[in-house]
């Protein structure tokens, strides 16, 4: 995969996206000033740019005009929250807007989605000797390929995104199960959840590396980088 653009005149906030993006797997670039963005698209090509809108000179919807006829996906990430702003936005050639603050989680699955939907969203996702190919949806250990269920695999892939973070127990269940009540497990009765945990680390070698937060979640040992590349 090609890079992503973080384009935020605040430094503070595009390394935010950039950290936050880097350990989901994406290799990131930023730029503090549209001109600079200007250049660097000049130069250089990415798989996606992530734009504020309200910087000085250059602005986010410049860009946008410049970014238009070059097919690069592109999600506006700023404080203009009104409806106005959002349809604007989207009018205006964005293929997502997201409003700051922003979740992290939601950031990160949203640019999967954008990326998705222009056909340039397969990641290779790596950790100690297991390789995830997301556009495969194959799973190896040490090079061979190990089984695991649709919700290991979701598991898996949140763990993986999210790692050396501590994710609740409430979060997990919304991301993995939804709003199925058919397949929500109980949060007093069943403990599907910890099951499933238990499953991934037998699996996956890894009892000590995916760490139980007392009363709180998992969470995954972040000791190296999360690898990327093209699947």
């Amino acid at each position: 995969m090609k890079p992503i653009l973080i384009v935020d005149d605040e430094a503070p906030i595009a390394e935010l996206i950039r950290r936050t993006l880097a350990g989901a797997g994406y290799a990131c670039q930023a730029a503090t000033s549209g001109a600079e963005a200007a250049d660097l698209l000049e130069r250089n090509q990415y798989d996606l740019v992530l734009l504020d809108v309200m910087m000085p000179g250059i602005d986010g919807y410049d860009l946008l005009r410049y970014l238009l006829p070059t097919g690069t996906p592109s999600i506006l990430i700023t404080a203009k929250a009104t409806t106005a702003d959002k349809v604007k936005g989207l009018h205006s050639g964005a293929d997502d807007y997201i409003v700051k603050p922003f979740d992290p989680a939601e950031l990160v699955a949203r640019v999967e989605s954008v990326l998705r939907r222009a056909g340039r969203g397969a990641l290779q996702l790596s950790a100690w000797d297991v390789t995830v190919d997301t556009g495969g949806c194959k799973v190896l250990r040490a090079g061979r390929p190990v089984a695991l269920t649709p919700k290991e695999y979701d598991l898996l892939l949140i763990l993986l995104r999210n790692r050396g973070r501590v994710l609740y127990r409430d979060y997990l269940y919304e991301q993995v199960w939804g709003e199925d009540e058919a397949l929500a497990p109980t949060r007093d009765g069943t403990r599907t959840l910890d099951t499933h945990i238990q499953r991934l680390r037998r699996k996956l070698g890894w009892e000590h590396r995916i760490r139980t937060v007392h009363r709180v979640g998992y969470c995954l040992e972040a000791e190296e980088p999360v690898g990327q590349g093209k699947a």
